[in-house]
C-alpha cells in the first residue's frame, strides 16, 4: 500500500466536502502587543522556577487588552500556568516550557476527569471560562509526566524496569506496577473506577494527592481557542483536554507521549462544539484523537454532546486508537467529519467504545479516505461491552472482562446507542482483524456502512448485534478464516464483496436471531459458500 503524502491543508479547505451544516469556527484575534517573560525576571536555565514571571506576563497582557506572551529560546522551568482572556502564549523556536516535578506546586481543584465530576491536581496549563486564547509557535511544552505516572512492568524492557525500580518509588503488592510515591499507590488502591478514587472526602484526597495526576492542558468552558504549532509532550495524564468549550482550532501540533505512559492520550475533546482538528501528528501512549462527552450519570446530567467537528489530515503513529469515540460518551457525539488521515502502527485504527450504563447517542459520523498500515488489532472496532481493557491486552488484563453478556436488558437512559455512521475509502495493509462491529442485544449497532474499501488482515469482518449494516464494494484479503461472520444481526446488506479462497467458508451466518440478510449472488460461485450455525436459518438469507 502506498501511503498518501502529508500535504498541509488550509483553514478554508476544512469546510469542503463536509456532510452536515458545519458552522464557521470563530477565530482568535490579538492586538499587536508583546510581553517577553524575560522582562519580568524569567531565567531560562532549566533550574530557576519561573512561575511568577509567567503569571505577571499573562496578567500584564490581559490588562493591556490582549496580545502575546513571548517565551524565547531557553528552558523555562515553571509551576502551573493559568491563561487569561485575550492572551496568546507564544513559544519561539528553541523554547522549552518544562513543568515542575514538585507536586506541592499543584493544588487540588474541582474539575472533570474521565467524564466524572471529581477533584484533581491543577493542570500545568489551565484556562477556565476565558475567551480568545491561544498557544502558538515552534517551541515545546513538557509536562514532566514521568514524575507522576505509575508504570506497568509489562510495558517496559527488563533493563528499563530495573532502572525504574532502582530510581526509587514503590511497587504494588504483586510487584507488577511501579508508583512514584506511597501516596500515589494509596490513591490507586482506593480507586475502583479507573483513575478516580471512590473517596469523596477532601482531606482524605489530600493524603493521596500524588495519585491525582492532572491532564497537561485543561481548557474548560471557554470560547475561541487556538492551539497552533508547538510540541506537547510527556503529560502526567491526558495531553490536551478541551472541555465544554466552543470555537476551537487545533492544528500543526506534534503531540507525543511515551508508549508506556498510563492514560497518555493525545487529544481528548469532551463536550465541545464547532471544532477544527487538522495537520497534526500524534505518537502517544493511549488513544490519539478521542471524542468524549462525560461518563454515566455525570455525563447525562451535563447533557452536552461533542458536535460539529471536522478532523482532517492527521497522522497517528503509536496509540491505542487512531480516531476514537468513547467510552465516556454519555452526553452524545454527533455531526463529525473525519478524512485524509493516516494511522501507522496504531493498535486499532477506528475505535468506537461504550458499555451498559453509559447512555448517550453517537450519530451522524462520516469517515473517509483513511490509510492504515501495521495495525495489530482491528482496523475498525465497535465494542459496546468495553470495560477498560487496552485493545492489545496487557499482562494485568483478561479478555473475559469484556466478554458479551447476551442477557436482554430493558432499554433505559443508561443504554448507549451508536447509529448512522458512514465509512468509505478505507485502505488497510497488515492488520490483525479487518473489522469488528458489536452492538448490544437490546440496542443494536444501527445503520453503519462501509464502502469502497480494501482490508488486508489475518481475520475478517465480524458483525454481532448489528442492524442495517451495509458492506458495499469491500475487499477482504489475507484472512486465514472466514472473511465475514454475521451473528444475531438483522437487515444486513452485502454487495460487491470480494475475498480470497483460503479453504474455509468465506461467509458464516450464526445465531437464531439473524434475519433479513441480503447478499449479491454475483459475489459467490454458489450458495454453498455461505454456511450457517448456532441456530441460524437459511431463510434468514436472500441472494439477489
Amino acid at each position: 500500500m502506498i501511503l498518501p503524502s502529508f500535504a498541509q491543508q488550509s483553514l478554508e479547505s476544512m469546510y469542503e466536502g463536509v456532510e452536515f451544516d458545519m458552522p464557521k469556527v470563530k477565530e482568535t484575534s490579538f492586538p499587536d502587543f508583546d510581553k517577553n517573560i524575560k522582562e519580568l525576571g524569567a531565567v531560562g536555565d532549566g533550574i530557576h522556577k519561573n512561575s511568577e514571571a509567567f503569571k505577571a506576563a499573562i496578567e500584564a497582557v490581559n490588562s493591556a487588552g490582549g496580545g502575546r506572551v513571548i517565551v524565547p529560546r531557553g528552558i523555562w522551568l515553571t509551576g502551573p500556568i493559568t491563561l487569561l482572556s485575550n492572551v496568546n502564549l507564544h513559544l519561539e523556536d528553541g523554547a522549552l516550557i518544562l513543568f515542575s516535578a514538585d507536586f506541592d506546586d499543584y493544588p487540588l481543584v474541582d474539575t472533570s476527569f474521565e467524564g466524572l465530576n471529581t477533584v484533581r491536581c491543577i493542570s500545568p496549563i489551565n484556562a477556565f471560562q476565558v475567551e480568545n486564547i491561544a498557544i502558538t509557535g515552534k517551541g515545546t511544552i513538557d509536562g514532566n509526566g514521568d514524575a507522576w505516572r505509575f508504570v506497568k512492568k509489562g510495558k517496559m524492557t527488563e533493563a528499563q524496569w530495573k532502572k525504574l525500580v532502582n530510581s526509587g518509588g514503590v511497587l504494588d503488592a504483586k510487584g507488577q506496577i511501579w508508583f512514584p510515591t506511597q501516596e500515589s499507590l494509596d490513591g490507586y488502591n482506593a480507586s475502583s473506577n479507573f483513575n478516580v478514587p471512590d473517596i469523596k472526602d477532601r482531606a482524605a484526597l489530600e493524603k493521596m494527592k500524588d495519585f491525582l495526576r492532572p491532564v497537561m492542558v485543561s481548557i474548560r468552558e471557554s470560547k475561541r481557542v487556538l492551539l497552533d504549532g508547538p510540541t506537547f509532550q510527556n503529560s502526567p495524564a491526558w495531553n490536551i483536554h478541551p472541555l465544554m468549550s466552543e470555537d476551537v482550532i487545533i492544528r500543526n501540533l506534534n503531540v507525543r507521549n511515551p508508549w508506556y505512559s498510563q492514560n497518555g492520550d493525545g487529544l481528548d475533546l469532551e463536550s465541545c462544539k464547532n471544532v477544527l482538528i487538522y495537520n497534526n501528528t500524534f505518537d502517544v501512549g493511549d488513544d490519539a484523537i478521542c471524542f468524549k462527552s462525560g461518563k454515566d450519570k455525570d455525563g447525562r446530567d451535563r447533557g452536552m454532546p461533542t458536535e460539529n467537528v471536522v478532523v482532517k489530515n492527521n497522522i497517528v503513529y503509536h496509540a491505542h486508537g487512531g480516531f476514537v469515540v468513547g467510552s465516556e460518551m454519555s452526553g452524545g457525539v454527533r455531526n463529525v467529519h473525519v478524512s485524509n488521515c493516516t494511522f501507522i502502527g496504531t493498535d486499532v485504527g477506528l475505535r468506537f467504545k461504550s458499555t451498559r450504563g453509559r447512555g448517550g447517542i453517537v450519530e451522524n459520523i462520516w469517515i473517509s479516505n483513511i490509510h492504515m498500515i501495521d495495525i495489530p488489532g482491528e482496523a475498525i472496532r465497535f465494542n459496546m461491552f468495553y470495560s477498560g481493557n487496552s485493545p492489545i491486552l496487557e499482562d494485568d488484563q483478561n479478555a473475559e472482562d469484556e466478554a458479551r453478556d447476551e442477557t436482554l436488558l430493558p432499554v433505559t437512559e443508561e443504554t448507549p446507542s451508536f447509529q448512522n455512521i458512514s465509512m468509505k475509502d478505507i485502505y488497510v495493509s497488515g492488520s490483525g482483524i479487518a473489522g469488528f462491529f458489536m452492538g448490544l442485544p437490546e440496542m443494536k449497532l444501527k445503520n453503519v456502512s462501509l464502502e469502497n474499501s480494501v482490508l488486508e488482515a489475518e481475520k475478517g469482518i465480524t458483525a454481532i448485534y448489528a442492524s442495517g449494516l451495509v458492506l458495499k464494494n469491500v475487499k477482504v484479503l489475507g484472512t486465514k478464516d472466514s472473511s465475514l461472520t454475521i451473528y444475531n444481526s438483522e437487515g444486513v446488506s452485502v454487495s460487491g464483496f470480494s475475498f480470497e479462497d483460503n479453504g474455509t467458508s468465506p461467509v458464516r451466518v450464526l445465531g437464531n436471531k439473524s434475519s433479513n440478510i441480503t447478499f449479491d449472488k454475483k459475489d459467490f460461485n454458489s450458495a454453498s459458500e455461505i454456511s450457517f450455525g448456532n441456530g441460524a436459518s437459511e431463510s434468514a438469507v436472500k441472494l439477489n
